[in-house]
C-alpha cells in the first residue's frame, strides 16, 4: 500500500515510504555506526504492517545553536600552535594570530560526540512515531479501498441475482427451441429419448451451482473485509475463486444475456483483484 510518513525531533529526521508488495520487504538506509538498531527498528514495523516494500532514511542533522554542545579539539589546537612557532622564526614581524582566529581554523572547534547509546534511544523513538503515522495512513487508505470493494460486490450480487432469475426462462426457451426445430424437420423422434436430450443439455447448461458458488465467495468476501486480522492474501485468493465461477458461467451460458453478465462480472472481479493488490 502506497504510503509516505516523516517523523523530526533533536536532529533526528526519519522518512519512511512504502509501495505495494506480497510481502514485508524493510531496506533501512541509515550509518553503519547505527547499524545495530537494525532488529529493533525492524521489529517495531512488523508489529504495524504485514505488506509492503518500505525505504526508510535516516538523516542526522547537525546542531550547533548549543554552545555546550562544542568542545576545542586540543590536539589540533597543538599542532596549529606548533606550526605557528614556525611561522613566526621564518616572519618575525608576522602578526601572531589571536583566540578567535585560532577557533576559526578549521577542527579546532568541534561538537562533542554524542553517547551512541543515548542517540540510539532517540534515533528508535523517532522511527516509532514515523511507523505509526505510516501506519495511520495506511490505514486511511485501507478504509477508502474498502469502502470501493464493498460497492463492487453489491453490483455483482446484482448480476447474479438477475441471472439467478433469468436461469429458467433461458432453458424452457432453449429447450422449445430444440422441439420447434424438430418439428420443422418433419422427422420422427423418439420421445423417451427426445426428453433423455432435453435433461441432458438442461444439466450441462444448469449455473444454478456457479450462482450459488459466487454467492457464497461474496459472502465470504464480506466476512474478510469485517475482520480485523491482516487479509490482503485471503482476498487475493478469494478473487481468484471468483474469476473461476465466472469463466464457467460464460462456458456454460446459452443465451446472450448470460454471456454479458458472465463478461460484467469478469470486469467487477478485475477491479476488485486490482485493489486487493493494495490491501494488507
Amino acid at each position: 500500500m502506497t504510503a509516505f510518513a516523516r517523523a523530526e525531533s533533536d536532529g533526528i529526521v526519519w522518512e519512511v515510504r512504502s509501495v505495494n508488495q506480497r510481502y514485508l520487504d524493510v531496506n533501512l538506509k541509515i550509518p553503519e555506526s547505527f547499524r545495530f538498531l537494525e532488529p529493533t527498528l525492524k521489529e517495531m514495523l512488523r508489529g504495524k504492517i504485514q505488506r509492503g516494500k518500505l525505504d526508510c532514511l535516516l538523516r542526522i542533522e547537525a546542531t550547533v545553536d548549543d554552545p555546550t554542545d562544542l568542545q576545542v579539539n586540543r590536539q589540533g589546537l597543538e599542532k596549529l600552535r606548533s606550526a605557528a612557532n614556525q611561522l613566526s622564526e621564518l616572519f618575525p614581524e608576522a602578526t601572531p594570530p589571536n583566540t578567535l582566529d585560532l577557533l576559526q581554523w578549521p577542527g579546532v572547534l568541534e561538537q562533542k560526540k554524542q553517547d551512541k547509546d543515548v542517540l540510539g534511544t532517540v534515533i528508535a523513538a523517532v522511527f516509532a512515531d514515523a511507523a505509526a503515522a505510516l501506519s495511520e495512513m495506511r490505514a486511511r487508505e485501507g478504509a477508502e479501498l474498502e469502502r470501493i470493494i464493498r460497492e463492487k460486490l453489491e453490483e455483482l450480487s446484482t448480476i447474479v441475482t438477475a441471472v439467478r432469475g433469468e436461469v429458467a426462462v433461458i432453458q424452457e426457451r432453449q429447450q422449445q427451441r430444440i422441439r420447434d426445430r424438430i418439428a420443422e424437420l418433419q422427422v420422427d423422434v423418439d420421445q423417451g429419448r427426445l426428453e433423455q436430450e432435453l435433461v441432458y443439455q438442461a444439466q450441462k447448461s444448469d449455473v444454478a451451482e456457479e450462482l450459488d458458488r459466487l454467492e457464497t465467495h461474496v459472502t465470504e468476501v464480506l466476512s474478510t473485509l469485517d475482520s480485523k486480522k491482516p487479509s490482503g492474501r485471503r482476498l487475493d485468493f478469494l478473487m481468484q475463486e471468483l474469476n473461476r465461477e465466472a469463466n464457467t458461467l460464460s462456458s456454460k451460458a446459452i443465451a446472450a444475456n448470460t454471456t454479458i453478465a458472465a463478461v460484467e462480472l469478469k470486469v467487477i472481479i478485475e477491479q476488485m483483484r486490482e485493489q486487493v493488490q493494495n490491501i494488507e
